[in-house]
């Protein structure tokens, strides 16, 4: 049950973008945890309990032992190929789908918001669709290298050249953002008239500067998140809960006043 305090933020949420005409959300971890796919700052998550992430999850720890990388990403793989987008990824898309909603942009992996049928997506810090070969560069199917690996539990090696290691199209520690998504993130940034973001501590460069971006190119913030974020001093709205309870609240209100 929300209490009044809530309801009220979530009203002036969805008269907010109600009235937009250019509407970006910006999306974080904390958007798919209702699908059970953990929040990797969280102390209780155990992604990166008993590793050092510098090791495991680097392109230099990659490249000398990519064995303990995929021994790592492992159970969060198997999280990943099963999930299922919740009710937060389908509001967003629900927005899509009613005009609101212009584009997403999102720091997670798991591509939940191209299963929710989003169209016009930028992924930050890449995906799990694709995986590269680091010797020739020879691109195959991510989801298929992932289900090999997790039924054989041997390092991914290249079809074509036979030697080089694939590797999963995200982005580790030490990799430069994809260029034309930041590129498409910043645009959408500029362009839109309200942002709305969902489950990001905001604390990631230079991810975390989309908001910002958005805010001094004169763009309403709207904030969802269980914690205060750097950000929410600068946002017109912002509302503490989980992204599945409040965004489909949200959304029945826009509803409600069209």
């Amino acid at each position: 049950m929300l209490n009044e305090d809530v309801c009220e933020r979530i009203r002036q949420a969805a008269t907010i973008i109600g009235e937009s005409r250019h509407l970006v959300a910006f999306t974080g971890a904390g958007i798919s945890t209702d699908s059970g796919i953990p929040d990797f700052r969280s102390q209780n998550s155990g992604v990166w309990r008993d590793v050092d992430p510098l090791k495991v999850a680097s392109i230099y720890g990659f490249r000398h032992d990519p064995q303990a990388f995929y021994d790592w990403v492992r159970p969060l793989s198997e999280l990943m190929l099963s999930a299922e987008p919740n009710a937060a990824h389908h509001a967003l898309a629900d927005l899509e789908t009613a005009g609101h909603l212009r584009s997403v942009i999102t720091q997670n992996i798991d591509m939940l918001h191209s299963r929710a049928g989003h169209r016009q997506i930028f992924e930050l810090h890449g995906h799990m669709r694709q995986a590269t070969c680091i010797h020739c560069f020879a691109v195959c199917d991510g989801e298929n290298v992932m289900r090999q690996f997790l039924s054989d539990g041997q390092v991914p090696r290249c079809p074509q050249c036979g030697s080089g290691i694939l590797k999963p199209n995200v982005i580790l520690f030490g990799e430069q953002l994809p260029f034309r998504e930041l590129q498409g993130a910043q645009d959408a940034a500029r362009d839109c008239d309200v942002m709305v973001v969902v489950g990001s501590s905001l604390e990631v460069a230079p991810a975390d500067g989309i908001p910002l971006l958005a805010h001094r190119t004169g763009a309403k913030l709207i904030i969802v998140n269980l914690e205060p974020t750097p950000a929410d001093r600068y946002a017109d709205v912002v509302i503490h809960g989980r992204a599945a309870h409040i965004l489909p609240e949200i959304i029945r209100y826009v509803e409600k006043s069209e």
